[in-house]
């Protein structure tokens, strides 16, 4: 979509293995929420042309964020293909801006699109159980060897985390072969990965190097895995297939309750979660929209979304180099026919956020919470509101860089504030409980 705007979620300067940095984002929510994303969370950069996104990938937190321009520079002079966006990053002095090569811009554009190389698989990091993170597997010259490869604090972290996946794509290489969420992930191809951060996990699983990533594996190669359940060791190879990504889920949670969950906003997002408010909801039946953890994805896909709740109207402002810009939303009832959900702002709405909502989806957010259209729950949310737009170069390479910043209808600055809730709460479950409250009292008056 040439000419359209993106926004992006990690501070970091150029430098080489940026496609694993893909999932820092994902780690950046665990932190805050206590759940890690995995592979399923993989997406990355817009296509070249501009297609509008707000991925999370890095944070200050990720040990590259230390290396600087200048290292990342020098990896782009020794492998070659990223050196022309390496120099336009280093020289923007833009700490949100990054560079790819052309083979890790078109990994990211098929992430965007909704696809991945994998095996289906999202993991989360767990606590351990006592003083075996393995579930009684490990051993205790795991944890040595785990504090000789990272040094000491290192292998305290690893004896009090293990990795667990976190759930299992339906019709994927792992769900045929058996593996189920809950089972604990202990070597990906052959690397021990208890008490590594799932950025580094999910790197193995699809295919790159976690030390100096390029672009991941191609579909049909292989990856033993061993975990173990209940004690039992599991031992599996799978072959990696380019899979779909399930970015909308939709469920009952009782009490007449839909819950719409959004991963991210990758390609088509928008329009599943159309169709599942009219579909699948009641016309006056509450709504629970899920946005914790959603690192951002494509702005149109979440400028759509917002159609599913609100009558049209005013979505979000930005600038491009100085030039105002405004989004506004097409209210589903436009195209629903006779057939359609009626008014689509009668169905009571709770917006559930935490410190792992970024971007694109803080900007849903804060259109729902200024228009007075839901009521918003949870914590305090990341805080990213710059805008990048992608700079393809000459030798290939893609340079992204700010161009400007996005407000919501109030004209709210979210960078470097995020979205306060209208009603905090202090743990996921807590969220959840509060949120059904909250609608309960809206039907009420509704």
């Amino acid at each position: 979509m040439p000419g359209s705007w993106f926004l992006d979620t990690r501070p970091r300067r150029s430098r080489r293995g940026t496609l694993t940095l893909v999932f820092v984002g994902v780690l950046a929510t665990g932190a805050a929420t206590g759940a890690f994303g995995g592979e399923l969370a993989a997406f990355g950069s817009a296509a070249p042309g501009g297609a509008a996104h707000g991925v999370g990938r890095g944070g200050p937190q990720h040990p590259a964020d230390g290396k600087g321009a200048a290292a990342g520079s020098g990896a782009a002079r020794e492998h070659g293909d990223r050196a022309d966006a390496d120099v336009v990053v280093s020289r923007s002095g833009d700490r949100w801006s990054a560079a790819y090569s052309a083979r890790e811009y078109e990994g990211l554009r098929q992430a965007l699109d909704g696809s991945y190389v994998g095996v289906g698989i999202s993991v989360r990091q767990a606590r351990a159980e006592g003083a075996s993170p393995g579930g009684g597997a490990a051993t205790e010259a795991d944890r040595e060897s785990a504090t000789d490869r990272k040094g000491d604090a290192k292998g305290r972290t690893a004896r009090r985390t293990v990795v667990e996946v976190d759930r299992v794509q339906p019709a994927s290489p792992a769900d045929r072969a058996g593996i189920r969420a809950g089972d604990r992930l202990h070597s990906v191809a052959g690397h021990q990965v208890t008490g590594e951060p799932v950025t580094a996990v999910v790197a193995l699983l699809r295919g790159s190097d976690p030390d100096s990533p390029d672009a991941p594996a191609d579909p049909g190669s292989r990856v033993r895995l061993h975990l173990t359940r209940e004690g039992t060791d599991l031992h599996r190879t799978l072959r990696r297939e380019r899979l779909t990504t399930e970015s909308v889920r939709v469920d009952r949670i009782g009490d007449g309750v839909t819950r719409v969950k959004i991963a991210s906003f990758t390609r088509g997002s928008g329009d599943q979660v159309r169709r599942a408010v009219r579909e699948r909801v009641p016309e006056e039946g509450p709504v629970m929209l899920d946005l914790r953890g959603n690192s951002g994805g494509l702005v149109e896909e979440a400028v759509t979304a917002a159609g599913a709740f609100l009558d049209g109207g005013l979505v979000a402002t930005y600038d491009d180099n100085g030039t105002e810009h405004a989004l506004y939303a097409d209210s589903d009832t436009d195209d629903a026919g006779e057939d359609g959900p009626g008014d689509v702002e009668r169905r009571p709405l709770v917006v559930l956020v935490d410190g792992g909502t970024m971007s694109a989806a803080e900007m849903l957010t804060g259109a729902l919470q200024d228009r007075g259209r839901a009521v918003v729950v949870g914590s305090r949310t990341f805080g990213k509101g710059s805008v990048q737009m992608p700079r393809p170069q000459s030798d290939g390479s893609v340079a992204e860089l700010t161009v400007g910043h996005y407000t919501t209808p109030s004209g709210r600055d979210v960078e470097g504030r995020g979205i306060v809730p209208d009603l905090s709460v202090k743990s996921r479950g807590e969220s959840m409980e509060r949120a059904r409250k909250v609608l309960s009292g809206l039907e009420a008056r509704s």
